[in-house]
């Protein structure tokens, strides 16, 4: 990559996707390409076609998805599987077909079985049963792992796979309905500490192990990675370390100023019992994450709190 190399960042505006672009400006790169949901529908494959065949980006990064917590992916299924298989098809596809230089598509940790050996290694994939939960959503980014590494063998794309852990930040999404958890829990500890609430009840039991990466974090290993790795095989993004979901919410609580009780609903799923991703072959090529988590939480409330109420 040089500074004047045309740059494609497919879903800019989200959370991952303006993470990356930050991230290009910061080092100097000058022609960055992106395009609103208004602009170019991704689920358009004319439509994807034909901005690929005008812009012709010689670098590409597939940040755009269909996402959601826990909730979503239980209540919309289809919408799931369908719009992230032809998000990743049309995008994966047509930076082939019009000739770019090298493709990065983002996976998600769910991608690997419940049960899955700890730390997970990226030989974990396809090795037994996904979260249910979830399911969905992984097999369609299983799909889009596979669909590089297909172009890769057949047509010789230089096309990698990256596999983030749970990820936060600017430009997260706080509805409670369809979040993650860690934006969910800090829109909650907010909305109870204004209201002056005595409690706050979260979904489970509290005791599954979850890590966290700021998604400025991902954004400098996604450049690492475009400039360094080149492999058929994914490769996870992750911090390395990890706490329970009750630990997580007593220090949401605290950065956020919240004093009262938290409340198990343990009526609710927990999801994956633990979830840390081995990310020892992408700390041994070089790259190490630098925000840690209580930073990461106090700069994502001050996003959260800049947000039009």
């Amino acid at each position: 990559m040089n500074l004047d190399s045309r740059i494609f960042i497919a879903g800019h505006r989200g959370m991952v996707g303006s993470a990356i672009w930050r991230e290009l400006e910061r080092q100097g790169y000058k022609k960055l390409i992106g395009q609103s949901r208004a602009q170019l529908d991704l689920l358009d494959a004319a439509a994807v076609a034909k901005f690929f065949a005008a812009e012709k980006p010689e670098y590409v990064f597939v940040a755009a998805a269909k996402v959601g917590g826990i909730l979503a992916n239980n209540s919309n299924p289809a919408t799931f599987i369908y719009d992230n298989l032809q998000i990743q098809n049309n995008l994966i596809h047509h930076a082939k077909v019009s000739g770019a230089r090298k493709l990065l598509f983002l996976g998600s940790s769910c991608v690997y079985p419940k049960f899955a050996p700890q730390p997970i290694k990226e030989e974990s994939l396809l090795s037994s049963a996904l979260e249910p939960t979830n399911e969905w959503y992984a097999i369609a980014k299983i799909a889009g792992i596979k669909l590089c590494q297909a172009y890769r063998r057949q047509y010789g794309c230089d096309f990698i796979s990256a596999m983030p852990t749970n990820l936060y930040g600017p430009n997260d999404n706080y509805d409670l309905q369809n979040s993650h958890v860690l934006p969910a829990l800090i829109r909650k500890f907010h909305e109870a500490k204004i209201s002056g609430a005595n409690s706050v009840t979260c979904w489970g039991t509290g005791a599954p192990f979850r890590e966290f990466l700021h998604a400025d974090d991902l954004a400098a290993a996604c450049m690492f990675l475009m400039k360094n790795y080149s492999e058929e095989q994914i490769i996870n993004v992750g911090s390395g370390s990890e706490l329970t979901i009750k630990a997580l919410s007593e220090l949401v609580g605290r950065v956020i100023g919240f004093t009262g009780e938290i409340v198990w609903d343990k009526s609710k799923p927990d999801g994956t019992p633990r979830k840390l991703m081995d990310s020892s072959r992408l700390f041994a090529l070089g790259w190490k994450p630098v925000i840690d988590l209580e930073t990461g939480i106090r700069r994502a409330y001050e996003d959260f709190l800049k947000l039009p109420k």
